[in-house]
C-alpha cells in the first residue's frame, strides 16, 4: 500500500501549491528514475520507490532529494540543473550516472548492458568556459560532495544543502510583524531588524512597507519567555529606548535600534539580545505568552533544613540532626564536607552529626533544594544522596569525579537520555565576577560553544566556560573551578594558587611532594611564608574530591572500590602502575562476591589491591573490559599480576 512521507516534492514550483512524495515498495521503476534514469530500486531487500502523482515522476530512494531539474526560491528567474562532480578527474557534466547500472533481475545471472545509455539525458552544455565552478553563489561556500545545481544561462551555482532550504515565498501572519513578509531571494548583508546580525546564508524576509527585514528564523521569536538567569520572565521587543545596557547572556553592548528581551517588571533594567536569550542552551524552548505566571503563594519551600533549636538542624539528606560547631583545629583537620568535600577548618563554623561521621559546611547546609542558574536552561534540584555507580560520578560541566551532593534535573534521567548533574562547587561560580587569574576584566559564565582556548589548558572550550567579553581571554570550567586556597598537611598555612610568574623562567622551583623541578610559568600552590611550592596536581589531582571510606561499583560486572584515606607513614605501590601511592587518597578494588585471594601482589596472594588515581583505576577497568569481553573458551586471564591458580579453579569465566 503507497504511503504518503512528509517531504515536499521538489519539482514543484515554489509559487504554487505544494505536493508531498510518496512511497510504494517495487523492484522495478517502470518510468526510470526521474533523476538518474535507472530503472531499479537500490536494493533487492528494500525495494522502496518514491514517486509524486502530482508530477507523474518517480525516484530512487535519494534521488528524490536531488531532481535533475529545479525551480528554486533563491533563483527564481531560471531553472536549475544538476550537475555531477567527478572525483577523481574534477570534470563537472550534467550526464548523471545510474544510481542502480544495470541491475538484472533476481533471475538473472549476467548483467544486461544493452541499454545502459538509453536512460542517461544529455543537455547541451558549453564545452568550454572561463567560470570556475566550485562555490555556491548563495553561502560562499566550496562545493562539498559530488552533486550541486547549476544555471545553464547565468552561471548561478547552488550546493546541495542550500537547495534542501525551501523557504517559503510569502509569510501571511508572522508572530514579530503586523504586516505580511515577502521572501528576498538575495543573501541579507545588512543587519536583522529582529536579531541585529548579519548572517547572509539565511533566508530572509522584508516588508517593504514598513523597511523591515528580518532572518526566517527570528520572524516567530517567541513573545514571552523565562530562562534561568533571571527570576522574572522577558517580554520580547522590536526596539528599546536609547538607554546603554549589556547584554546579560554575553554582556555585550545591545543596541536599540534591533529587537531583544528585556524585563517589564519595575524597576528592572535585565535586556539580552534575542539570539543569545533563545540560544538552546540559555531557554527550554518553552513559550509562556498565554500561560498564568506563578504567585508567590504556589511557589515550593526550597529550605533545605528545619532549625531545631540549640544550634540543631534537621537537614533534608540527612537522617539525624546535625548541630553547628567551630572546628577545633588539628582535631577536626581530617573531617571533609559531605556537600563539598573540601575540609571542614576552611570555615569558622560547620554542622556536626553526633551519631555518625557527617558534616557540613555552614554554607553547604544552606544550599537551596531547587535551583536556576546559568549552567543549565532547566531548574535544578539537589540531590545529596551518596552515589555508588563511578559511571554517574562525574560532573559534566568540569568532568571531575566527585562524592559530593549535585544537583539534577527533576526526574532525570528516569525520563531517558543519559545521566548528568552539576557539582555544588560550579554552581557557585558567581555568573559575573573578577577572576583572579584575569584582573583587566570582568568574566561571565558562557554556555555557547566557542572556538577560543583555555588560557591554562590550552583546550579549546567546547562546553561551558568563564569568557571575557573585551579580550580573547577564556576559561574552560574545569581550570575556572581550581580552588584559590588549599590546605596542604605538612605547611600550617593554607597555599595560595600562583597564576604563573612572567618574566620568572630563570627561577628554579620545586615541588615539596613529588620533588621533581616545577614551571613557574605554569599554575602551582606557594605558601610565600614557608618558601612551599607543589605542583597543581600533586595536590589538586583527580581525586581530590572522593570522600574516604566512599565505595562505587565500577561500570562493568561485579567490580568495585572503596576511597581509603593514605595516613600510613608507608606508601603503598599501586597495583596498575608499580608507583608509590603518593596522593592523599588511593582506592582498594575487589570483586564484590568473590571474597577469595583473586590477586597478587607483591608476591602474596590478596583480595584486594591498592590503586593509586582514578587515572590508574581507569586504566584497570579498561583491561577488565577486555578480559571479561572475551569468550569463555580463552580462559580467563587479566596480565601476570592475576592470581592463575584461583582463576583456575573457577568453574565459569565470570570473575573477569
Amino acid at each position: 500500500m503507497p504511503d504518503e512521507i512528509d517531504q515536499r516534492c521538489l519539482l514543484s514550483h515554489p509559487a504554487l501549491t505544494h505536493h508531498n512524495l510518496s512511497m510504494d515498495c517495487n523492484f522495478v521503476i517502470p518510468l526510470g528514475c526521474s533523476t538518474c534514469g535507472g530503472k531499479y530500486t537500490m536494493r533487492e531487500q528494500d525495494n522502496i520507490l518514491i514517486y509524486c502523482t502530482t508530477c507523474g515522476v518517480e525516484f530512487h530512494n535519494g534521488c528524490d532529494e536531488r531532481p535533475r531539474r529545479i525551480t528554486h526560491p533563491y533563483h527564481l528567474q531560471h531553472p536549475l540543473t544538476l550537475f555531477y562532480r567527478d572525483p577523481e578527474t574534477g570534470t563537472i557534466s550534467n550526464i548523471i550516472p545510474d544510481a542502480n547500472p544495470c541491475k538484472p533481475h533476481i533471475n538473472d545471472q549476467e548483467p544486461d548492458t544493452s541499454d545502459q545509455e538509453k536512460y542517461k539525458f544529455v543537455d547541451i552544455v558549453p564545452t568550454k568556459s572561463d567560470i570556475i565552478f566550485d562555490k555556491c553563489t548563495w553561502c560562499g561556500k566550496d562545493f562539498e560532495g559530488v552533486w550541486f545545481y547549476r544555471c545553464l544561462i547565468c552561471s548561478f551555482c547552488l550546493d546541495l544543502p542550500c537547495a534542501k532550504s525551501l523557504p517559503p515565498l510569502t509569510i501571511t501572519n508572522p508572530k514579530g510583524h503586523h504586516h505580511s513578509l515577502i521572501f528576498l531571494p538575495r543573501p541579507l548583508l545588512v543587519p536583522c531588524d529582529a536579531c541585529g546580525l548579519v548572517n547572509g546564508p539565511e533566508p530572509s524576509y522584508a516588508c517593504f512597507q514598513c523597511s523591515y527585514m528580518a532572518h526566517q528564523s527570528c520572524i516567530d521569536l517567541p513573545r514571552v519567555i523565562k530562562i534561568t538567569r533571571h527570576p522574572h520572565r522577558l517580554n520580547y521587543i522590536p526596539y528599546r529606548s536609547p538607554l546603554s545596557s549589556l547584554c546579560r547572556v554575553c554582556y555585550k553592548k545591545v543596541d536599540v535600534k534591533y529587537g531583544q528581551y528585556s524585563c517589564d517588571r519595575e524597576g528592572c533594567v535585565y535586556v539580552a539580545h534575542s539570539r543569545c536569550a533563545t540560544h538552546d542552551t540559555v531557554w527550554d524552548k518553552k513559550e509562556l505568552e498565554w500561560e498564568p505566571e506563578e504567585s508567590r503563594d504556589d511557589e515550593e519551600d526550597i529550605t533545605p533544613f528545619k532549625n531545631l533549636g540549640d544550634g540543631f538542624i534537621k537537614h533534608f539528606g540527612h537522617d539525624h540532626p546535625l548541630k553547628l560547631k567551630k572546628h577545633k583545629g588539628v582535631v577536626d583537620i581530617e573531617k571533609l564536607c559531605e556537600a563539598c568535600v573540601y575540609p571542614i577548618i576552611v570555615s569558622d563554623q560547620f554542622y556536626d552529626c553526633e551519631e555518625c561521621d557527617y558534616s557540613l559546611h555552614e554554607v553547604c547546609a544552606s544550599l537551596p533544594k531547587k535551583l536556576d542558574h546559568a549552567l543549565n536552561n532547566h531548574t535544578l534540584f539537589l540531590d545529596p544522596s551518596p552515589q555508588n555507580e563511578y559511571s554517574y560520578m562525574t560532573c559534566h560541566v568540569c568532568s571531575r569525579v566527585t562524592t559530593g551532593f549535585r544537583y539534577i534535573r527533576h526526574n532525570y534521567p528516569t525520563r531517558g537520555g543519559p545521566y548528568s548533574f552539576i557539582d555544588v562547587r560550579c554552581v557557585s561560580v558567581p555568573e559575573y565576577f573578577t577572576h583572579k587569574s584575569h584582573d583587566d576584566h570582568l568574566v561571565f559564565i558562557s554556555t555557547i560553544t566557542s572556538n577560543k582556548d583555555c588560557k591554562r589548558c590550552k583546550n579549546t572550550c567546547s562546553g561551558s566556560h568563564l569568557e571575557c567579553p573585551e579580550c580573547e581571554f577564556a576559561l574552560c570550567y574545569a581550570c575556572a573551578t581550581i580552588p584559590h586556597e588549599l590546605h596542604y598537611k605538612y605547611d600550617k598555612h593554607p597555599l595560595t594558587l600562583c597564576y604563573g610568574q612572567k618574566g620568572s623562567a630563570g627561577d628554579i622551583y620545586w615541588c615539596e611532594v613529588c620533588e621533581k623541578l616545577l614551571d613557574s610559568t605554569e599554575w602551582f600552590y606557594t605558601c610565600n611564608q614557608c618558601c612551599t611550592t607543589v605542583h597543581l596536581q600533586c595536590l589538586f589531582g583527580s581525586s581530590y574530591f572522593m570522600k574516604p571510606g566512599s565505595t562505587f561499583r565500577l561500570p562493568h560486572y561485579r567490580k568495585s572500590a572503596e576511597v581509603i584515606r593514605n595516613s600510613s607513614n608507608s606508601r603503598q605501590l599501586c597495583y596498575t602502575c608499580g608507583n608509590l601511592c603518593t596522593a592523599s587518597i588511593y582506592y582498594e578494588g575487589y570483586d564484590r562476591f568473590y571474597k577469595g585471594l583473586l590477586f597478587t601482589y607483591k608476591n602474596r596472594d590478596v583480595s584486594r589491591v591498592p590503586i593509586c588515581s582514578l587515572h590508574c583505576l581507569t586504566v584497570l577497568m579498561k583491561r577488565l573490559l577486555q578480559v571479561f569481553q572475551k569468550p569463555k573458551s580463552e580462559g580467563i586471564w587479566l596480565n601476570c599480576h592475576v592470581l592463575k591458580d584461583v582463576l583456575a579453579k573457577c568453574s565459569c569465566g565470570d570473575y573477569w
